[in-house]
């Protein structure tokens, strides 16, 4: 299945306390729960005023679904072509 990275724009998201997270990651869990599609979210990062998501799903359609009954901005979402990391450089 496809991953996706997720680009959200929410200005102050750094400076978003624990009740705010929680209360996105809420409506992030009941939208996938109501999806009706396979869907997972991986984790998200928070960083200056973005978000940046992992989403696994069929397409990108179910990403801005998601986005969009959540109420979430998607500003940019790209499939992930590859994932490297440390190990990559060994042999």
């Amino acid at each position: 299945m496809p991953t996706f990275l997720i680009e959200r724009t929410v200005p102050g998201a750094a400076g978003l306390d624990a009740d705010a997270l929680h209360d996105i990651a809420c409506t992030s869990n009941d939208v996938v729960s109501q999806l009706g599609v396979p869907y997972t979210w991986h984790h998200s990062y928070v960083a200056g005023d973005k978000i940046y998501c992992v989403h696994e799903t069929d397409d990108i359609e179910t990403v801005r679904e998601h986005a969009r009954r959540g109420g979430f901005p998607a500003d940019l979402v790209t499939e992930v072509a590859q994932v490297i990391d440390p190990s990559t450089g060994q042999r």
